[in-house]
């Protein structure tokens, strides 16, 4: 890969390098020469600096997890994530308590300079319908305090999947302006349907047709690699003034959307 997204002898964390997008991203930044610690529920076969197991679910985990991580980090990648089917609360709590929860631990960790991006998804695309209610669940301080309000909102939080997405993307807008203080740019990206084992585990509660016409106007579904190096680009110093963005890489499925 060139090298011109400068992780050479960059320390990052990835998230969810079991497979998928994480696996995809992590293979990509031990191939631009980055130092990567990985975290995930299930082993990883890439040769990573190190890797401990993580559960997104516990707080005891994420907190042993963060704590295994010791001095500066240039790049944190929220990869890990739960497709719909699971408990709403689980879903909750994988794609988007303890992913916040794990950020809060690191920042003091994170460098001047370093990114922080997470992966949403365009069947987030209705967060601003939820906005002030977002905003609410963004306010609950803590981990136990979101799930004690995931549980006093299940009407919001419906099947769990949609509302993490759309919870994800408003918590990257609040944060970008808190952390950019010390010099921490924050992101995430909205995918489209994207060819992974967590598709495969979603097509068995969504049909295969309505997943190909979020596919649309493209054609096809994208890889793991297409979302991976989007991730890259917005952690990289080439995206030095992007910041809060919640970019789509779908294709053009949303933009479609909009001018119907």
């Amino acid at each position: 890969m060139s090298n011109w997204l400068q992780y050479s002898g960059k320390r990052v964390i990835v998230s969810g390098c079991h497979s998928g997008i994480g696996h995809a991203t992590a293979r990509q930044l031990l191939e631009l020469g980055a130092e990567v610690h990985g975290l995930d529920w299930k082993p990883c076969n890439l040769d990573l600096h190190s890797f401990a197991r993580l559960d997104l679910r516990d707080t005891a985990s994420i907190d042993a997890a963060a704590a295994g991580l010791t001095g500066s980090f240039d790049g944190l990648f929220n990869c890990a994530g739960m497709p719909p089917g699971p408990p709403p609360i689980d879903i909750m709590k994988a794609n988007y308590l303890g992913p916040r929860h794990l950020t809060e631990l690191l920042l003091p960790q994170m460098a001047q300079g370093s990114g922080i991006v997470s992966i949403s998804s365009n069947g987030g695309m209705g967060w601003p319908g939820h906005l002030a209610d977002l905003l609410e669940l963004d306010q609950a301080a803590g981990f136990a305090d979101g799930v004690r309000w995931c549980e006093a909102h299940p009407d919001l939080v419906g099947e769990g999947y949609r509302c993490s997405k759309e919870a994800i993307i408003v918590w990257t807008m609040a944060s970008a302006s808190r952390n950019i203080k010390t010099g921490i740019r924050t992101n995430c990206t909205m995918p489209g349907a994207v060819q992974t084992p967590m598709l495969v585990e979603i097509e068995k509660v969504t049909p295969s047709a309505a997943i190909d016409v979020v596919a649309q106007p493209f054609g096809r579904r994208s890889s793991a690699d297409e979302q991976a190096t989007a991730l890259l680009f917005l952690n990289s110093p080439q995206a030095s003034y992007i910041n809060g963005a919640a970019l789509p890489v779908d294709g053009g499925f949303m933009s479609a959307m909009a001018i119907r």
